[in-house]
């Protein structure tokens, strides 16, 4: 058994961006911490495992606009529905917080006027993207195009989800506005940069990525790639925006805050800090002691702002965290085979899940099964979900307890015969133990998997006993009453030892066993020493999954997501989706690319633009479209739309429709006014038909 001295740990995940709820990539990140976490509160360590919600930046400015709502009541509303997934998975956090705080502001603007006494801020007038139909500079999210290092389509202005690369807005290729769908134009504008070539950053990242421990190698490797050599590769990295926008403000400064990623890590420190008012701990005192180490983990999406920027804003600023930092970097969760976005919410609903009375320890230890160590994606296989859990957990693992547990109680009065000695059972009660520290080991390093298939090579020898011993044959014959007594004591005191090692991965489940045995608290590691005694009344203790869970899982959402759906959608001054429709219904609506080759104002209409269309059929069509507030007759001739083909024509005061443009809009029009006519992307062709 371990005797390590007690650890102090400051555990932190990535701030998820208070946009929209949950998706299931942030699960399975929180599920991987949360079982770290737990172990090692079994182990009798100290663990700060704080959480927040990244509450800047443009988009949520906008999209609290559209909704007509301050940027914080449009945080709030995401931030209350946090506690029906944490709670809903076990995700044990004991503070969740907002980078959108006084805790924030304070250690933000502190660590910018530290680095500035350091000689690491500079100011320089630089070209910015700017949206001309909007009127605004643009933030990186809300510049799309291709990645300038891999080519990758449809990627943000400041970090490639497909490669990793991060890079400046301005060397995306092909840019438009996330907002508007304009091309932007570069207008300069002073900006703030904090000098990440300086040679002082330089050599510490070099060091401070290759200290032992710090993050996987391959990792290591990535890194060190956009490093370069000689740190050639590194720009210095700005971090100023131009109102209008929602952040933190730059102090001394009118008009600028901070860009969102330098505030946003600071957050984890601003959860911690507020965390320990309310347990009245010593901020500062706790981050000096030298016992205090930080775990992060994080997707490898986004580590070169979490291996880079971070370690050197930290370092610089005189930081003493920086000295105790590990990063713990994961893959992507892909389901079923298919990729995921984090930033587009893909995948399973979380929600969803929880609706259908999943239990969320199935999740917890499938997604534990799938990891380890290494930066790799795992895959959620419905079928293989299934099998697993209904094998391990109820064929292997609950199944010892189900076939001895009633013998106790119903004959010897819930008490257990005393440790057998000399009894073959000892060769695997043995076993049990001597694994421990193998299991230990396994937690520690995070490789999940290993433990849970050296647990489950445990169960299977356990059950293997079952079948030697039979105790359903020895209940015929009351002559047989103690050894009927010894094997199902035997077999239930195996049964608590699995029970401790599984419990950071099925903490539930673990405190019923718990309750089982006569107590009333959850399982520590020492626990593993105990010898219980006795047990109370069996219960069933989980169900197995139905595989008709798992299509209704991947059906449509229930009334209530619907709802949520459409609470969100409005808060963001989208209109909620209409009752659904089949493929037949859609197949009556013929879609067609039209080329606008003449375009004109419609005398007597303040709403209307007359257009003349090529569909591909041999002739023109006349329509009439109500973009006139957002277009200018010029500015469509020539361009390719789409329009609805075989809508019956329609006799208006100023002629006859044709036909329908489509085009999108908000729900709220007077507070969000735009129009925007679809724009087919280039080499489609008059007359095809959009399917």
């Amino acid at each position: 058994m371990s005797t390590s001295p007690r650890r102090k740990l400051f555990v932190t995940t990535a701030l998820p961006y208070a946009n929209g709820a949950f998706h299931i990539g942030h699960i399975m990140e929180y599920i991987q911490a949360d079982i770290w976490v737990r172990f090692q509160r079994m182990q009798g360590h100290e663990v700060y495992f704080v959480g927040a919600d990244d509450a800047h930046g443009t988009p949520i400015m906008i999209a609290a606009e559209k909704a007509g709502i301050t940027p914080q009541e449009f945080v709030a509303r995401i931030a209350a529905g946090r506690a029906q997934y944490l709670d809903g998975f076990h995700i044990s956090f004991d503070n969740w917080h907002s980078t959108d705080s006084p805790e924030n502001t304070e250690l933000s603007q502190g660590i910018y006027l530290r680095l500035k006494e350091a000689g690491l801020i500079v100011t320089r007038v630089v070209e910015r993207f700017f949206d001309p139909v909007k009127g605004m500079f643009l933030a990186d999210r809300n510049i799309k195009g291709e990645c300038p290092k891999c080519g990758a389509k449809d990627q943000y202005g400041d970090n490639c989800e497909v490669c990793g690369a991060a890079y400046e807005p301005t060397e995306l290729k092909n840019p438009y506005s996330a907002l508007s769908g304009a091309t932007p134009v570069l207008k300069p504008s002073e900006q703030y940069f904090f000098k990440l070539s300086d040679p002082r950053c330089i050599v510490f990242l070099q060091e401070w990525l290759r200290s032992p421990g710090r993050l996987q190698p391959e990792m290591v490797n990535k890194v060190s790639e956009w490093l370069g050599s000689d740190g050639s590769e590194l720009a210095d990295w700005d971090i100023s925006r131009d109102a209008p926008y929602f952040g933190i403000p730059i102090p001394g400064v009118e008009g600028k805050y901070f860009y969102v990623w330098l505030d946003a890590p600071v957050g984890y420190l601003a959860s911690l800090k507020n965390y320990c008012g309310k347990i009245d701990v010593d901020f500062n005192a706790l981050l000096n002691d030298p016992a205090t180490e930080q775990i992060h983990f994080i997707g490898k999406d986004i580590v070169s702002f979490h291996l880079l920027f971070w370690p050197a804003m930290l370092n610089f600023s005189g930081h003493p965290i920086i000295d105790k930092l590990k990063v713990n970097v994961h893959g992507h969760l892909t389901v079923n085979g298919e990729k995921m976005s984090k930033s587009r919410g893909t995948g399973i609903s979380p929600l969803r899940y929880l609706e259908l009375k999943m239990n969320p320890e199935w999740l917890r230890y499938y997604i534990a099964y799938k990891l380890n160590a290494r930066v790799e994606d795992i895959d959620f296989n419905a079928e293989d979900f299934v099998a697993k859990v209904n094998s391990d957990l109820i064929g292997k693992y609950v199944n010892i307890a189900s076939r001895a547990a009633g013998f106790i109680t119903k004959r010897f009065g819930g008490r257990l015969s005393d440790e057998v000695t000399g009894d073959e059972a000892m060769s695997w009660r043995l076993r049990l133990a001597e694994q421990e520290a193998s299991v230990r080991d396994a937690y520690e390093t995070r490789e999940y998997g290993k433990a849970i298939r050296q647990i489950m090579a445990l169960a299977d020898e356990v059950n293997q006993y079952v079948d030697q011993k039979k105790p359903w044959e020895l209940a015929k014959d009351p002559a047989n009453n103690q050894e009927l007594q010894d094997v199902c004591s035997n077999l239930l005191r195996s049964f608590w030892c699995l029970s401790v090692y599984l419990a950071p991965i099925l903490p539930a489940l673990s405190r019923k066993v718990a309750t089982l045995f006569g107590l009333e608290r959850d399982l520590t590691w020492s626990d593993l020493q105990q010898s219980p005694s006795a047990i109370g009344t069996f219960e069933h203790l989980m169900q197995r999954v139905d595989p008709k869970m798992l299509e209704a899982l991947f059906e449509g959402p229930e009334p209530a997501a619907q709802a949520a759906s459409a609470a969100a959608t409005a808060a963001a001054g989208i209109e909620p989706i209409d009752a659904e429709i089949r493929i037949d219904d859609f197949a009556k609506v013929d879609l067609r690319i039209a080329k606008i080759v003449n375009c004109e104002h419609v005398e007597g209409s303040d709403k209307l633009l007359r257009l003349t269309l090529d569909v591909g059929e041999g002739r023109m069509r006349n329509v009439f479209s109500g973009i006139k507030s957002a277009y200018k007759p010029e500015d469509l001739v020539g361009k390719l739309t789409v329009m609805v083909a075989n809508l019956a024509p329609r006799k208006m005061k100023f002629g006859v429709s044709e036909g329908m443009v489509l085009a999108a809009s908000a729900a709220d029009e007077k507070s969000n006014p735009g129009i925007y006519v679809l724009n087919p992307w280039p080499g489609a062709e008059p007359g095809m038909r959009v399917r």
